[in-house]
């Protein structure tokens, strides 16, 4: 049976390293492919497909009607063309930004090239700063410190009042509503010229050190930063990847896709993968939250794509669907794959759950894959481009980059370098410069080591993150990263995702979030399985750091306007553990009802 995927066994690039030990105890990881010449500019890609592939299809979404409204990849370039030219003509403020509050939208990605298509940088700022809070100090200081040259917000009724805590210091542009915004522009107005030469004079201009975008940090542990992404990175990164996916040059993509683009993974991997390679992206209403996952569904079901990318709670949240209905299944597999998973580790629960199924309703499985990397780095630094048995492996540097695996403390501390590294924060010469080392390699904060010393080429897997790894009291250190996926498995499936604690205490706990399904049971059913999922656990041995010895089952789910949970659906040890510290108090306090104790 062919594994491959596309049936196709030119898909992937093999497994290839080069490995330099140094006398200090680090290694060195390199790809031995040599990094081929890559586009000078994001639109040369738009530029390309215009041409080559006119009418193929590039984006759609629903409309007000669920109806799929399309744009092939040559009206996707007149509009860019008509937008770009009413920037220049608008004369905004030289050198800075345009800035977009949106959730994902076919107008906001025009906007965003029609930006860069002139040489001028934007910034897609997270909806949540605006939808999920009253609050609006910080989507203002963050106003404040791009310092836009215009502020387009989608629908004047969900951002104008954010806009206008700001105090509006900048020209505002609605997508909708905007005769409620006094004052305030609309998209329409903005696509209203005709293209002139200047579009193209100033397209020739860009170089590949300019910056294209702006991309912020999650902010969850303080304020964000603003990373600088250049042509050079993003064009960079996309050449990088195809030369280890070969299949993204021979079968184009249909994705169907709700990662939100103010993140590098939805915004710069699988976005800027669709435009490189001439693909078409479904984009998704739905995310992995109850009310909206059947969004997600239904979008899948119909479309049919034939890669899947998601993070690990959206394979939890949908996988009830596909195990209960096998018509679902079959729909959703039918043309799939490959499955990606990335920005959190995969519990192997959820791993062995999606095999099952695709196995139930096709013959061919499906190809597990995923990549490591982060905001600053565009943001491929490795991928898994060969077959995998389990969860775990974050694979092997791309084509040009290089990986320092270098002592810190009991771990090996990942630091990358490469074409595809961001050149420094904006405005924060401070924080760039304590961003590298002395080589000039970038300290991403994860932690890695070989998955099989002997044979490199098996890859690298991730060990945690080094500053949330934290001591008991007895002086043993807690890899969080490496056991949180281990424990959501050991729970499956009553448990969407722990918080792991014991910082200075003697003894592990958990901060349980369960599960929709795993609420609709009796209380003390499911602290029954908790507590035997424990005893699994510390059967297992090990010692104090591998196990919990208690835990509480949190009856409010991680809250987003707090930064427990960030928009990509993925929990943040550090907030929610400040966030609760009532919760962990009791967690170790006197006997309390509600605690499940080994």
């Amino acid at each position: 049976m062919n594994h491959f995927p596309f049936g196709d066994e030119l898909a992937l690039a093999p497994p290839r390293v080069e490995v330099l030990a140094r006398p200090d105890g680090s290694l060195v990881l390199r790809n031995p492919l040599p990094l081929q010449p890559f586009a000078r500019c994001v639109g040369d890609w738009l530029e390309h497909w215009a041409s080559a592939t006119p009418d193929a299809l590039f984006l759609a979404e629903r409309d007000a009607e669920g109806r799929w409204r399309k744009v092939a990849y040559r009206q996707a370039r007149e509009r860019v063309g008509r937008i770009a030219q009413g920037l220049l003509d608008a004369r905004f403020a030289a050198g800075r930004p345009v800035v977009i509050l949106s959730d994902n939208a076919i107008e906001a990605a025009l906007l965003g090239l029609a930006a860069m298509h002139v040489g001028r940088p934007f910034c897609m700022v997270s909806s949540a700063y605006c939808r999920l809070t009253k609050n609006y100090s910080k989507i203002s200081g963050i106003l404040d410190m791009l310092s836009p040259a215009l502020v387009y917000a989608s629908d004047a009724r969900v951002y104008g009042p954010a806009v206008q805590a700001w105090g509006s210091k900048s020209p505002v542009y609605f997508g909708a509503n905007a005769a409620e915004h006094p004052g305030a522009g609309t998209f329409a107005s903005l696509e209203a010229a005709s293209e002139t030469t200047a579009v193209m004079d100033a397209f020739a201009a860009i170089r590949p050190a300019g910056h294209a975008k702006y991309l912020l940090t999650s902010g969850s542990t303080g304020f964000p930063k603003v990373v600088i992404n250049t042509h050079r990175m993003l064009c960079a990164n996309q050449q990088q990847i195809s030369q280890v996916w070969p299949f993204l040059t021979r079968h184009p993509l249909v994705l169907v896709d709700w990662l939100p683009w103010s993140h590098t993974f939805g915004g710069n991997h699988n976005f800027n993968m669709v435009l490189s390679h001439g693909g078409a992206m479904y984009i998704d209403e739905g995310r992995p939250a109850p009310g909206l996952i059947e969004h997600s569904v239904r979008n899948l079901r119909e479309v049919g794509p034939n890669f899947y990318f998601n993070v690990p709670r959206g394979f939890d949240m949908l996988l009830p669907y596909l195990e209960q209905d096998e018509a679902t299944a079959r729909d959703v597999f039918a043309n799939l794959e490959g499955i990606f998973y990335a920005a959190a580790a995969l519990p192997q629960s959820l791993w062995q759950r999606l095999e099952a199924v695709a196995a139930r309703v096709r013959e061919r499985p499906v190809w597990f894959t995923s990549a490591w990397g982060s905001t600053e780095t565009s943001p491929g630094m490795t991928a898994v481009h060969w077959r995998i048995a389990q969860a775990g492996c974050l694979g092997l540097p791309l084509p040009g980059g290089e990986l320092k695996l270098t002592p810190n403390g009991n771990k090996l501390e990942m630091r990358v370098r490469g074409p595809n590294i961001f050149p420094g924060y904006l405005n924060q010469d401070d924080l760039t410069r304590a961003a590298f080392d002395e080589e000039g390699f970038y300290r991403i904060g994860d932690a890695g080591q070989l998955v099989d010393p002997k044979d490199p080429s098996q890859g690298v897997a991730f060990d945690g993150r080094v500053a949330e790894d934290f001591k008991l009291s007895t002086g043993t250190w807690v890899s969080v990263g490496t056991l949180r996926p281990r424990i959501v498995s050991a729970m499956a499936p009553h448990v969407a995702d722990v918080v792991i604690t014991g910082h200075d205490r003697d003894e592990m706990g958990l901060l349980v979030f369960p599960t929709p399904q795993a609420r609709a049971i009796p209380e003390a059913e499911l602290h029954s399985h908790l507590l035997e999922a424990m005893r699994r656990l510390a059967d297992e041995g090990g010692g104090s750091s591998q196990f919990p010895t208690r835990a509480l089952v949190q009856a409010e789910s991680p809250s987003a306007d707090a930064g427990e949970i960030t928009d990509k659906g993925y929990i943040n040890q550090r907030a929610v553990l400040e966030h609760r510290a009532a919760e962990v108090a009791a967690l170790y306090g006197p006997a309390h009802a509600r605690v499940i104790r080994l």
